[in-house]
C-alpha cells in the first residue's frame, strides 16, 4: 500500500538534516545582500571557474589562468580543449559541487573528504591564480577550514559537517541564482550561455540555454 501519509519516512538524523538545510536556506536569503556572505560567494564563483578549469583540462586544454574579482565575477583563461564542454562546465559544475557538499555534510568521514580536498583544490588554484582577490579568498579559506578541522579533532566544538553543509547550500543557492541573473533575467552578451549559442548547431539563443541549465 502506497504511504500517502509518509508515516515513520524519515529518521531523527534525517529530520535534522532537512530542518538545518531549511534553516540555512532562511539565513543565506535574509543575509544575501550583506557583506557577511561575501567570501561564501566568492566560493561559488571560485567553483565555477574551477570547474571551467576541470572541464578545459579533461578535454585535453590548458588552463593559463583563474581570477576571481571582488564583484562576484570571474574569469578562467583557457587555451584548446573542447569549448561546448568547457562553457556549460561554470554553472552546472558550481551546482554539482554544490550538491557533493551536501551530500558529504551527512556524514563526519566523508565531510572530512570533502573538506580536504576542498583545502588541496584551494592549493591548487592558488598556484595558477592572476589577482590578489583570489589568491587572498583561497589562503582566507584554507586558514578557515583548518581551524574548523582542529576544532572539530581537539574540542566539543564540532561543526566541520554543519560548516561544509552550509557551503553546499551556498553554494547550491548561489548558483542557480547566478544562471537566473546572468543569463534569463538579463542578457550579457559576454556569458557563457551567448558564447555557448554561438558555438552551438542547436537554434537556442543564450536565454534558452540558461532556461535548460
Amino acid at each position: 500500500m502506497p504511504n500517502w501519509a509518509l508515516k515513520n519516512c524519515c529518521k531523527h538524523d534525517q529530520v535534522v538534516f532537512l530542518i538545518t538545510i531549511g534553516v540555512f536556506t532562511v539565513v543565506i536569503l535574509l543575509l544575501w545582500r550583506t557583506f557577511i556572505l561575501t567570501p561564501f560567494k566568492l566560493i561559488t564563483v571560485f567553483l565555477h571557474e574551477a570547474s571551467h578549469a576541470i572541464a578545459c583540462k579533461l578535454t585535453c586544454g590548458q588552463v593559463e589562468g583563474i581570477q576571481v574579482h571582488a564583484n562576484e565575477g570571474g574569469v578562467t583563461q583557457t587555451r584548446g580543449g573542447l569549448y561546448w564542454v568547457i562553457l556549460p562546465a561554470g554553472y552546472l559544475g558550481s551546482s554539482f559541487w554544490g550538491m557533493a557538499l551536501i551530500l558529504a555534510s551527512t556524514n563526519l568521514l566523508t565531510a572530512r573528504i570533502a573538506a580536504g580536498c576542498f583545502v588541496l583544490a584551494l592549493f591548487v588554484v592558488l598556484s595558477v591564480a592572476k589577482n590578489w582577490t583570489l589568491r587572498g579568498l583561497c589562503i582566507g579559506f584554507i586558514i578557515f577550514l583548518a581551524v574548523i578541522w582542529v576544532l572539530q579533532e581537539k574540542t566539543t566544538v564540532r561543526i566541520l559537517r554543519y560548516v561544509i553543509l552550509f557551503i553546499g547550500v551556498m553554494n547550491s543557492l548561489f548558483s542557480v541564482y547566478d544562471i537566473y541573473d546572468d543569463l534569463i533575467s538579463r542578457r550579457v552578451n559576454s556569458s557563457d550561455a551567448e558564447k555557448f549559442a554561438e558555438v552551438c548547431p542547436c537554434p537556442c539563443n543564450g536565454v534558452g540555454w540558461g532556461v535548460i541549465w
